[in-house]
């Protein structure tokens, strides 16, 4: 009995045992069913959160496309505006230059430099060690001839010479004492030398025949430099300004080119020129006083419409005269000169006037500078560098062109 009664005890407590064993197994298996609903739950969460945020970042990414969008628009749009007053400024500039708009009261200024006789080559029978071209061919730069005096041609809106020579190939020297030839390529002496425009009407412009002219003025024109004399006249645009230019051969016809020449200045009157400058090639030779003719011709070409009369070939300085409360220089002299090595006279100078346009109209305020000047920059044989004057220089030129001018004016 008693074996039956342990057995019983043991088959009982074993199953209590077992049945502590099911019931920690079902917590567990509820605990661990618990926790796969909470990991369930949270990863739910999570992804839902996830998204969520993937949505506003993606809102704030739109909104800050947006915003950078505007931004660019932005931007452009100060370009834009900045084009625009650029513009607005360049046509008020272009107002006030041309005398309308609502700038028209604002006056222009165009300063003018005149210079004189510019003979870039050299007679075939002269000494080549000291000409011009062997000069070019020593320094090897076109720069070199103007370079003392190109910073006050850089500072003014137009610079004229006389343009005595030819650039050209040709072959057909004209039968006479002396003729200048240069290659074309020595155009760029003046167009480094900042010069813009060059009178042609002069004796030596056809030094080889009727196809050197048209060479040169090809030369020219082909660098940059504005070319007139004879029939042919020029219309500048400067500033907005139109300027009128002629030039004029008085040497063959004497006051008989009178009717052309005042012809040529109704010319450029109705062509709108604002400006006339008339050129002369007169006088003679080595005279520091104008004769009769001279004198005739430059009133009249005031009298006529011409505002500024600028005349060369004495190859020497002469006097200036005011007339009708206008300038009359006649004649500038040499300037970069390789027609002669060794001149008697190495004085020179460069003419300045400014003049005023205020409503389309000329003021007649007769500013003028003139800048005494030495056509080469070394004493006793010419270089081929004109050079401003100094000290003693300077004002001996002053002197002697203040005594030329009394001359005239006395």
């Amino acid at each position: 009995m008693a074996y039956h009664y342990r057995k019983k005890e043991q088959e009982r407590r074993q199953r209590e045992r077992e049945r502590k064993v099911r019931r920690i197994k079902l917590i567990f298996g509820i605990d661990a069913a618990l926790v796969l609903v909470l990991l369930l739950i949270l990863a739910v969460s999570k992804g839902m959160s996830a998204g969520s945020g993937e949505k506003e970042t993606s809102a704030k990414a739109g909104a800050a496309g947006t915003e950078a969008g505007q931004d660019k628009d932005m931007v452009q749009n100060k370009t834009e505006d900045k084009t625009e007053k650029k513009d607005s400024a360049g046509d008020a500039d272009k107002a006030s230059d041309t005398g309308g708009g609502e700038k028209a009261d604002e006056p222009v200024t165009i300063t003018v430099s005149a210079a004189g006789d510019c003979t870039l080559g050299t007679d075939e029978f002269f000494d080549w060690s000291d000409s011009l071209p062997a000069k070019y061919e020593e320094v090897g730069d076109p720069a070199y001839f103007f370079r003392n005096v190109q910073p006050i041609f850089a500072e003014d809106d137009l610079t004229i010479v006389n343009f005595e020579g030819t650039l050209t190939e040709s072959e057909e020297r004209e039968d006479k004492q002396f003729a200048f030839k240069a290659a074309p390529a020595y155009a760029e002496i003046l167009t480094a030398g900042s010069v813009e425009a060059a009178n042609m009407a002069n004796n030596h412009s056809k030094d080889y025949g009727e196809q050197s002219y048209t060479d040169t003025i090809k030369a020219l024109e082909d660098r940059g430099i504005t070319t007139f004399g004879y029939d042919r006249l020029a219309v500048m645009d400067i500033k907005g300004v139109k300027v009128g230019l002629l030039g004029t051969y008085v040497l063959r016809e004497g006051l008989g080119i009178k009717d052309s020449m005042i012809a040529n200045l109704e010319s450029l009157k109705e062509q709108g020129a604002q400006i006339i400058i008339a050129s002369f090639h007169w006088g003679s030779e080595k005279a520091y006083e104008p004769d009769s003719t001279q004198i005739e011709l430059a009133h009249a070409a005031i009298d006529n419409g011409a505002d500024l009369v600028l005349g060369h070939h004495p190859h020497v300085l002469e006097g200036i005269e005011e007339y009708q409360g206008k300038n009359i220089v006649y004649s500038l002299g040499n300037f970069c000169f390789g027609g002669n090595a060794y001149p008697s006279d190495m004085n020179t100078m460069i003419f300045q006037q400014t003049f005023t346009i205020k409503d389309g109209e000329l003021q007649q305020d007769n500013v003028k500078n003139i800048i005494p000047c030495r056509i080469s920059s070394e004493d006793g044989y010419n270089n081929y560098q004109p050079t401003p004057a100094e000290g003693e220089q300077k004002d001996d030129i002053l002197q002697k062109i203040e005594e030329y001018s009394s001359w005239i004016q006395g």
